[in-house]
This record gives C-alpha cells, structure tokens and sequence, in this order.
C-alpha cells in the first residue's frame, strides 16, 4: 500500500476541484431540465448533444480559469469579501466562456440555458465555499439562544474592539460572546458593530456587568496611557470579571489581533506609571568594549543588570555574588544567549578586601554596579552587627580596590530606604552613599591618599605597599549613588509573597492598613542604573521620580481579585502591625537635599548633604571594628555616624 504524503490542504483542494467539476456541468444540465419543466424526454437531441461535447472542454478550461484565481488557496472558515470578489469573477469569467464557446464552436442553445444555467452555477459554487461560515454563524446563534459560553464586555470600539470581536465570532475553540462595548467617545454611543451595541462611556462599565451578565471584560485600547489603563482597570476591578487587556499597540500594527493575543491583567497595569523611557544610546556607547563587573550578580538588580550589559558587547562581564546558586542560573542563561559573551562568573564576598583586591588586580574592571547588600528590613533589624559589615564596610571595600585599579565609574545601588532611616538597613545604605561621597570629595581634592583602607587582617593587601603613594597620584574613579523604591517582581518585593499566599490558600498580610510605597519595575530600576554611570560626574545621588505611593493594602485587594478570589469570601487579608524599623512611608530625598534635573525630566540629583568627612571616616574605623566585635551598642554608632536616623525601637 503507498502512503501519499499529501498535505491536507492540499487534499481539500482537489477535492474541491472535483466539486467544482461536477458543479459546473450540473448547473447548466439542471438549466436545460427547467427550460423543459424538468422532463428529460422533451430535451431536443441537438441540445443534449451539444451540452455533451462541449463539457470537457468547459469543464478543464473552468477549473483552469479558478485555479488562476486561486479559489482553491482560500481558508473558507475565514472566507471574507475578497474571496467573494474572486468567485465572482470566476463565474462571469466562465460564464463568458460557455456564452462564446458554445455559440460559435458547438452549437446554438436556448437564452434560458446560459441565464438559469450561470446562476445555479454561481450558487452551486459559492455556497459550498461560504456554507463552513454559515454552519459556525448558527452555531453561534445557537449558543446564544441558550446563554452557552461566556459573555465579554469590549472596551474600546475602534479598530482593535472591532478585530478582537471578529475573531471571538468566528473562532470555534473560543466559546465566547461579545455583549457590548464602551467607548469614551460620545459619538459613538446608542450605535451598533456587527450587531453589538455601543453602551456609553467608562461610568455604564459596572450597571452594564450587571445589565449584560459579563463574565470576561477585554480592555482593547492598545494606544491607552499607564494612567489611562489604571483608572479603567481600577472601575473594572470593582466587578467580579475576568480583565484582559492587549498587550500594546504593536499587535495592531503588525496585525496580530486575536484572543489569544489577550494577557491578564496583573497588578502593575494597576499601578498605572508610565515606563520611564530614556535613550540609552550613550549607556551602552559608553558599556561597549569596556569591562564591566556587577556585584551582587544574582540578584533581582544584578542579574538584569548583567542582562542588559551582556546585550550590548562589553569586553568582559565579571559577575560576583556570595550566593553561588543564583548566579549560577544567571551564568547559564547568559551563555545560552550570548555563547560569544567574555562571562566570568566569580563566587566572593564583598567584605574580604583580600578577595575584592585579588578579583580587581586580575580583571581590571573599569565600570563597576554595586548591587550587592543585605535588604530585608526585619531580618536586619535581628542582625545589625551583618547589615554593617554587609552594607557599609563591603561597599567601602568594593570602593577602595575600585578606586586604587584605575576604575573609572563606580554606580552605588541605593534605595529610599536611606532616607530618613528607621531601621537599621536603610541606615546602613545611608552609610553607603555617605562613602561614595566621601570617596568622591577627597579624589576631587586630590587626596585620596588620605582614605582610610579598612581591614582586619592588616598589611596583606596594602595598597600602598611601597609607601610611595604613587598608586593615588592619578585616581579618577567617579563614585555615584542611584537611589529608588521598590521593585516589582524583586527577591524581596510584597507581590511575589502575596502570590505564594494565595497559592497556599492562606490570608494575606498586611503590616497596617495605610502603608504606602513608591514601586518601580526591575527593567526601569536597572535603565536607571545605567543611567546613572554616563550622567555622573561624581559625588551625585540620582533619584527617580516613580509617581504617586501605592498603599499596600490596596495592592493585595486588587491581587486578590486578579486571581479570581473575594475579598471577605474567599479570602481576607491580616493586618499584623508594623515590623521593627518598619514606617507608614518611604521618602525619596531628605528635605534638605533639594533637586537638580538631568536630561531625562523622570530622573532628578539629589545635592549632597554636607558632613565632615575627616570625621566620617575615622568613625567608620571604629564602626568596623564594633561590627566585627558584634557589640550590642551598634545602633548606637550608626545613629551618632547619620544624623537622620531615627531608630523605631529603644536603643540598648
């Protein structure tokens, strides 16, 4: 037996092609029957006789004429008004040739034949073609009768509505109906599409939920703002709906509008903020064929940090991180994706000076993205003594063996945390940017000399080992801080614990219910970053303007009803009281910093506070040495160190 290797469509086209043979010749024999009220006796033979020789050549010269105008390519489920266009010029076509060909090469025959006979021909034709259409329009039909499948709600009535609404009615895997639209737009109102009719603006979306029944409501605005979704989605949120929205307006230009295109809702679309876009042409000019080492590479910043640095041809990426699992996962996505990357991935504590020194004599970075630190509020709070030695002391050594290898950008991760800290972390980050500009004001002075190197295995890695001092003469190292709030999606960030709540079937927990903070995405965090290092010139803080705060609170009643839940039904959410260290709200700057603007009207310089460096950096001596020594009295220090931290609990 042979097994022919045909396609399908391929199978179908000739069947149709047989079809269509036969259709072609029955039309015309049928034409002949009703010229003689169907009595195949009162045929006269010369009439017969000519339909009987001249059908072969009709017949293949027809299919030829149809083929031609590829009547046998079509996908009929979706037959619109061209293919309409195409049998019709199809059939005058061959209508033409049974006109021409049979009254002057065959034989005369009655007017009656070519009239009745072209149209059951065109009927024949056509309705084979349009009757899977019509089949899936009274099913649809059907289903509507019985109130089977889910009812949409469209809104936006414009090109991408109309697209989304034409693929529910004619897909059959999507059992689908669309109810009604809205639309912003007055003039549209009390009109129809397709049969659906236009409600009325965004204040008729909940009395039409209710009116229509909706189960789903698709948001189908790809052009819409983050501001513009936020106050739909925010009404939308109020119902007990599945919300849906177009991913962007790329779909409708590249026409790839369907259903499945659709994603859910999640709660950043809730947050309403615009992405901050900068042109990071000169970010990566300035990356390109430069070494570049991120610490913390695992992590939530470090690794997008590596993601996008590996992306635009540095000369050799350095990762380092104490947590070798993590950053083993980045390492192995990273040289999936860019086999030609020069990757070195280095497993190392930023509080090992000796480690630090041995990694930047070896590799030379000139760039440097400090990500790395401890950044869990309450855990901090239990360890203090680890947030210093973390934070503090492993930034001033990542910074001093920057400074003394001839690094030209050192960009210090920082977080709103730091200003006005109540906990010991956030201090600590302070403590972080108060480094970074200390290192700055004594290279601008041309002292650099005069920085203290911290350690406690003393003359093991000296920089100065000579005692020449020929290692400062030439420093240029420019130190900068970014500082933003939360990020969406981070290790620590509420919403991935929220999730894991609601997986587990558990009440969510909120520490009180008006607390509020600022949230940012990791790519935005990360463009930032970037930023940061071209616009530096030294000593800066770089803060974002993220918008209006977002209570807590507000974020875990809108998860919850994203994942299909109710509040007080199906689930609740515990307020359990602030954490130690913990406040109602982050600021962004200190009052008494004051704003500069940079290029990008989102991204803002925080002037630097004066302090007394001298005295700053032989109190981070003593520092050191009570964190190493575990004393109970940290706080204490950190607190005489920032004179804005104000710790929330008594200090021992």
């Amino acid at each position: 037996m042979v097994k022919l290797d045909i396609e399908q469509w391929k199978i179908m086209a000739w069947m149709l092609a047989v079809y269509d043979a036969v259709a072609l010749n029955a039309g015309y024999f049928l034409a002949l029957l009703l010229r003689f009220d169907f009595q195949y006796s009162r045929i006269p033979a010369d009439y017969l006789a000519n339909w009987e020789s001249y059908t072969p050549v009709y017949t293949v010269l027809s299919l030829l004429i149809f083929y031609g105008l590829r009547l046998y390519h079509s996908l009929w489920r979706f037959a619109s008004f061209s293919e309409l266009l195409r049998i019709i010029y199809g059939n005058l076509a061959t209508i033409l040739l049974m006109a021409v060909g049979m009254n002057f090469f065959v034989g005369n025959m009655p007017i009656s034949y070519y009239i009745m006979g072209a149209a059951i021909q065109f009927g024949l034709v056509l309705g084979v073609r349009f009757a899977y259409r019509f089949i899936l329009l009274l099913r649809v039909a059907q289903q509507d009768r019985r109130g089977e499948g889910s009812r949409v709600m469209l809104i936006g009535a414009g090109s991408a509505g109309q697209l989304i609404m034409r693929d529910i009615k004619r897909s059959v895997r999507t059992n689908e109906k669309v109810c009604c639209f809205i639309d912003d737009d007055p003039t549209k109102w009390n009109r129809l599409v397709d049969g659906v009719p236009i409600v009325g603006g965004r204040d008729e979306i909940l009395a039409s939920v209710e009116k229509y029944q909706i189960d789903k409501i698709y948001l189908t605005v790809p052009s819409a703002s983050a501001a513009e979704k936020r106050d739909l989605l925010n009404i939308c949120k109020e119902t007990d709906c599945e919300l849906k929205q177009l991913p962007g307006l790329y779909q409708l230009v590249n026409g790839q509008l369907s259903v499945s295109a659709m994603k859910k809702v999640s709660v950043e679309d809730l947050l309403g903020r615009e992405p901050v876009k900068a042109d990071l042409s000169d970010v990566f000019q300035f990356i390109h064929g430069k070494r570049v080492l991120v610490t913390g590479g695992g992590g939530s910043i470090g690794s997008e940090l590596a993601r996008q640095i590996a992306a635009h041809q540095p000369e050799q990426l350095i990762l380092v991180d104490i947590y070798e699992n993590n950053v083993y996962n980045v390492q192995l996505e990273l040289r999936d994706r860019y086999p030609e990357l020069d990757l070195v991935v280095l497993i190392a504590s930023v509080r090992d000076s000796r480690r630090m020194f041995q990694i930047f004599e070896e590799y030379r970075p000139q760039i440097v993205y400090h990500a790395a630190a401890h950044k869990h509020v309450p855990l901090m709070e239990d360890s203090p003594c680890e947030a210093v030695k973390n934070n503090a002391i492993g930034t001033f050594k990542t910074a001093y063996a920057a400074m003394v290898h001839g690094c030209e950008r050192f960009v210090l991760i920082s977080t709103d945390k730091a200003v006005n800290p109540t906990n010991i972390m956030g201090a600590t980050k302070r403590l972080c940017e108060m480094i970074i500009q200390s290192f700055d004001a004594k290279i601008k002075a041309g002292k650099a000399n005069e920085i203290p190197q911290l350690f406690t295995h003393e003359g093991l890695e000296n920089a100065d080992a000579d005692g020449t001092g020929k290692i400062f003469e030439n420093v240029k190292t420019e130190f900068v801080a970014v500082r933003f709030g939360n990020v969406l999606g981070s290790n620590g960030s509420v919403i991935p614990i929220f999730q894991k709540q609601i997986a587990a079937g558990h009440n969510l927990t909120v520490t009180h219910p008006d607390i509020i903070r600022y949230f940012m995405t990791i790519p935005e965090a990360v463009s930032l970053v970037m930023l940061a290092g071209t616009y530096a010139k030294g000593g800066e803080i770089f803060v974002l303007d993220m918008g209006s705060p977002v209570k807590i609170a507000d974020l875990a009643k809108n998860l919850i009803r994203l994942s299909g839940l109710k509040l007080g039904v199906d689930i609740d959410i515990d307020y359990t009281g602030l954490r130690p260290g913990e406040k109602l709200f982050e600021e962004k700057l200190m009052a008494e910093e004051g704003l500069k603007k940079t290029e990008n009207d989102l991204i803002h310089i925080g002037c630097p506070i004066p302090f007394d460096t001298e005295e700053f950096l032989e109190e981070l001596d003593e520092l050191m040495v009570s964190a190493y020594k575990n004393k109970n009295d940290i706080r204490v220090r950190v607190k005489a160190m920032v004179s804005t931290y104000h710790p929330a609990e008594n200090i021992s």
